[in-house]
């Protein structure tokens, strides 16, 4: 066990998703949200822009929370042409791009930045996904039933249309639901 007791740990993360995996970790923390754009270049590269948006969200906190452990995240999901899909502004838009996931494999990084004492600790995890063909009929009712427009990519991997259309998956599990609890565990027992 992580012996971060004495600590304040801060989650910079509105996410049920984050909260739930962190409390899982056995931790106790407090969830504090920070608004922050999250305009990055567009040149960079994805896994550039996802550990810059990351890090942006804890450098919001700096100067805050003096001896505090601050945790932020961002999650993106990459297509195989390396395109970023990022959260769905409509049903419309859901719809597309699961049916461009349909059928085809998918890379979803997550980035975790760990701010303490004003040092940033940034590093990312990777996960292929691969989805089966998907029909209209299931994409449209996993819209209409789980509404995804929070979720980057348009779609919750825990969710029914993770349960009935991942072919494969190679990486972290959780990563893909948007924190990667194993690394991000290991990179808490250093702080002890």
């Amino acid at each position: 066990m992580i012996n971060l007791e004495n600590r304040q740990i801060i989650l910079g993360s509105q996410s049920p998703r984050r909260s739930q995996l962190l409390s899982e970790l056995g931790l106790k923390f407090e969830v504090v949200v920070r608004e922050t754009d999250e305009v990055v270049d567009e040149l960079l590269k994805p896994i550039e822009v996802v550990k810059a948006i990351a890090a942006k969200k804890a450098e919001a906190f700096l100067n805050d929370f003096e001896g505090a452990v601050i945790i932020t995240a961002d999650t993106i999901v990459v297509t195989s042409d390396q395109k970023i899909l990022g959260k769905p502004k409509s049903k419309a838009e859901a719809f597309h791009v699961l049916k461009m996931l349909s059928g085809d494999i998918h890379e979803v990084i997550t980035a975790v930045c760990i701010l303490e004492d004003e040092k940033l600790i940034t590093f990312s995890e990777s996960t292929e996904v691969e989805f089966y063909p998907l029909s209209d009929d299931e994409i449209n009712f996993y819209i209409e039933k789980y509404e995804p427009f929070d979720k980057a990519g348009s779609y919750g991997i825990q969710e029914w249309i993770g349960r009935i259309g991942i072919k494969s998956i190679k990486g972290e599990y959780t990563n893909v639901v948007g924190l990667p609890t194993a690394r991000l565990y290991q990179e808490l027992k250093k702080l002890q």
